[in-house]
């Protein structure tokens, strides 16, 4: 994950992705290691603030906030190797609160 980053930084200005809606609130419901290789354990936490994706990288990026203040990047990879079955079956690792 990277960051923190202050409040406003991605707030407002990316679209959702999937089940995921800007404003909404999270809960890991199943443990994954993101791209960086931060775990995200299950009880994380999140306010989603929006996605973006880089197509010739595969990268799938969400930010998100753990306190409603500060901002994180949470970097994914779109490929077999690396996070794709976690974005292919998202559902099965966050629910909405």
């Amino acid at each position: 994950m990277y960051g923190p980053l202050p409040e406003g930084t991605y707030r407002g200005k990316h679209p959702g992705f999937r089940l995921l809606n800007p404003g909404g609130r999270y809960r890991v419901i199943r443990e994954f290691w993101a791209y960086d290789g931060d775990p995200h354990p299950a009880g994380e936490e999140w306010f989603f603030l929006g996605s973006g994706f880089l197509p010739y990288e595969e990268g799938l990026s969400l930010f998100v906030s753990l306190d409603g203040r500060e901002e994180w990047h949470v970097r994914l990879r779109w490929t077999d190797e690396e996070q794709g079955g976690v974005i292919d079956h998202l559902e099965e690792y966050l629910r909405a609160l």
